[in-house]
């Protein structure tokens, strides 16, 4: 699934192509994402205005005059792809939206698996039900070791479920979550409320790096992820954990073990995490 370097990339590769442009016509030639769009999808759309692009955790959110929010979620295999309308090529059965703007662009919507999703709605983020509940941004000011160290000194939950809690930090995911524990040198399966103030303050400062990091290198090259322009990412190249059970540690050479956790891969170094 694109995390949120990824979904970041994304907004990236898209804000000069479509800020500014107005949306001409919506084709909807699948409705059954994974909440159906409505009937009047592309009718509420057309003769919008793009003012801007900005991302919430791993949503995109496109910025219209009128005070209105095109809310778009990637969620497994979804992809946007800015593309030449002068020179479109012919709809595959997976390309479920076109939304055509001035200036002969077209933003194609793309989702195999059909568990993206698409939200048009007024008025302030917090009235959005699929945004209301996320805890702050990792990389914003409000992402400090005071305010994860509230969140974690009550907790019991193993520390790397706590940190993928939407509602606690919005948007670091699995991927991220193992890099940024064992660059912290935290072991994925100790309970929350066990970890002290200054290894909280490191993990703070390693989920900004490894973010970061991610997103200079474009995202991680996933299966289905490609940037707006059709590139791929290449942050997995240089991961020191995530994907890399059985092989020796890049620090110390012991072999990386895996566990599942809430059903997600975890891997770790019985070494260098403690």
């Amino acid at each position: 699934m694109p995390e949120l370097p990824e979904v970041e990339t994304v907004r990236r590769g898209l804000t000069d192509g479509l800020v500014g442009r107005t949306i001409g016509s919506v084709e909807v030639r699948e409705r059954r994402l994974r909440w159906p769009l409505p009937a009047d999808f592309g009718v509420r759309l057309a003769g919008a205005r793009i003012l801007a692009i900005d991302r919430r955790a791993k949503y995109l959110q496109l910025r219209l005059d009128r005070d209105r929010t095109l809310l778009v979620h990637l969620g497994m295999t979804g992809q946007l792809r800015l593309l030449c309308a002068n020179d479109l090529p012919p709809p595959g059965v997976h390309d479920h939206v076109d939304i055509h703007l001035d200036g002969d662009r077209c933003l194609r919507y793309t989702d195999i698996r059909r568990f993206g999703s698409m939200h048009l709605y007024a008025g302030a983020d917090h009235g959005q039900p699929l945004l209301a509940r996320l805890g702050v941004e990792p990389l914003s000011e409000a992402f400090t070791a005071e305010y994860l160290h509230r969140h974690l000194e009550r907790r019991r939950a193993a520390i790397k479920l706590v940190l993928m809690d939407a509602s606690v930090v919005a948007g670091v995911g699995n991927i991220y979550t193992n890099e940024a524990l064992f660059r912290a040198g935290i072991r994925p399966g100790t309970p929350a409320h066990r970890i002290s103030r200054a290894r909280v303050a490191r993990l703070v400062a390693e989920v900004r790096a490894v973010l970061a990091e991610a997103i200079e290198a474009g995202g991680t090259t996933l299966r289905d992820f490609v940037h707006a322009d059709g590139g791929t990412g290449y942050f997995q190249l240089d991961t020191f954990v995530y994907g890399r059970e059985g092989a020796p540690c890049r620090v110390c050479g012991t072999t990386l073990r895996s566990l599942r956790q809430a059903n997600r891969a975890t891997v770790y170094c019985p070494r260098c995490q403690r």
